[in-house]
């Protein structure tokens, strides 16, 4: 299947690009920089093209990924030009608008699905991700691309444009809104973030952590969440009449009617318990990691990166703040940010060595005992660290071994020559005589 990306070199578009390159489709990607188109051709390993007309009459399914405020007037340009039988999805957050001018623009026998993954290009896995349809009619391609998104494990919501967008302006718009509006008063305020951290709270930490996230998005593509939703002048009228009313109650001392609001914003929020037990997992899952590296400090450790999937391994020296110290086994020390990387456990770590790792094997002889058994100690010397496996290749008992004794002969096979001469130390330990 040949799937065409119109602007995806950038954005949300790649990340859809990157995914569906490992399902074996002819992808291509269109975008307006040819440098960065040719970039990312050779990154992710799919075509590139700057001809989107091209692409739009030679694709079986063609994926618009503009920013909202280019996605009509590209679906009014493009449209002429789709092929009979194909698939034309958009994947922008505002639904009413491009729905109806594919509906307007598209030739009889051209089917589309308007579309909007909610979800950012940070996002690593489509499971449990969740995916807005929006369809006008339901044509063949309809029950494909359902089963491909529910096949992934995605959360599929299905229902009309115009609810999707009365929805998303309670979700973007207003969150939005009132996320940059937070971090342009602590702006204004000339308070320097670090300064408050000594005084964070959980809660805090994770709502300064979720404003960052939003306001280091596009600016431009912030905006035209803002700007493209009908509904936004009025959702943002009524944010603002509700901080008017807050202010003014506080003014005046009204304690009672201050009570009073935030009592009936609270029973409207819904299934409280719920939201408390939800925060109270991200609240243990930031502190539970925390202290995990906390207490592996001087000890080995993998870490692994959660955006690059890079795995770093060595002896943490110190954490301090939001950074921890790692030195690895050449003494180099590398700074890595502590909310940027997972620590593996140990099984993992163990098959990272062994694929990573030079592997070290030494045949030692040893003299017991013709009482002692080789499996005994075969077991115990495979419990030592690093240690990969221990083989008994020779038992012998013949000249010039003496007449109550036998030499066993075990080939140790070690992630580390250390481990190695432990082993050596604990035959020793069981009596056994090196030869």
């Amino acid at each position: 299947m040949k799937i065409g990306i119109i602007g995806g070199t950038r954005g949300l578009g790649r990340t859809i690009a990157w995914y569906l390159k490992d399902f074996e489709y002819d992808v291509t990607v269109t975008g307006r920089d040819d440098i960065v188109g040719k970039q990312v051709s050779k990154d992710l390993g799919i075509k590139y093209s700057s001809d989107n007309k091209k692409i739009v009459q030679n694709n079986d399914i063609v994926i618009i990924s503009v920013p909202i405020s280019s996605t009509e007037g590209v679906i009014e340009e493009l449209a002429p030009f789709m092929k009979e039988g194909s698939l034309m999805i958009d994947v922008t957050s505002v639904k009413e608008g491009p729905s109806k001018k594919m509906q307007e623009c598209l030739k009889e026998g051209v089917e589309f699905i308007p579309t909007h993954p909610v979800f950012g290009p940070r996002t690593t896995d489509l499971k449990g991700q969740i995916i807005v349809l929006t369809p006008i009619e339901k044509g063949k391609w309809y029950p494909k691309v359902y089963k491909f998104l529910e096949d992934k494990g995605m959360r599929i919501v299905e229902t009309t444009a115009g609810h999707h967008d009365d929805m998303m302006g309670i979700v973007q718009v207003l969150t939005h809104f009132s996320y940059i509006s937070t971090a342009s008063a602590i702006e204004r305020l000339k308070v320097d973030i670090k300064d408050t951290e000594n005084y964070e709270s959980p809660i805090y930490n994770l709502m300064i952590d979720t404003i960052a996230r939003i306001v280091s998005q596009n600016p431009y593509l912030t905006y035209s969440i803002q700007h493209e939703n009908k509904k936004g002048n009025k959702i943002r009228q009524a944010l603002f009449d509700s901080m008017s009313e807050l202010k003014e109650v506080l003014n005046n001392n009204e304690e009672e009617k201050f009570v009073e609001i935030a009592l009936r914003a609270t029973k409207h929020m819904g299934d409280i318990q719920a939201a408390l037990g939800r925060s109270d997992k991200a609240i243990s899952a930031l502190t539970h990691e925390y202290n995990l590296l906390l207490q592996s400090i001087g000890s080995e450790v993998g870490l692994k990166h959660i955006y690059s999937d890079t795995i770093h391994v060595g002896i943490i020296k110190e954490i301090y703040l939001d950074f921890l110290y790692l030195e690895d086994e050449n003494g180099k020390v590398k700074k890595l940010k502590i909310s940027n990387v997972e620590k593996l456990d140990d099984e993992e770590l163990y098959q990272w060595k062994l694929n990573n790792e030079k592997i070290h094997t030494r045949d030692i002889s040893a003299v017991f005992s013709k009482n002692s058994d080789p499996h005994v100690i075969k077991d115990t010397l495979k419990k030592f660290e690093d240690i990969i496996d221990v083989i008994i290749i020779d038992i012998y008992d013949g000249s010039p071994i003496k007449e109550n004794q036998i030499s066993y002969t075990f080939k140790i096979i070690s992630l580390s020559e250390e481990s190695i001469e432990e082993c050596i130390e604990t035959l020793e330990g069981f009596g056994g005589i090196s030869r």
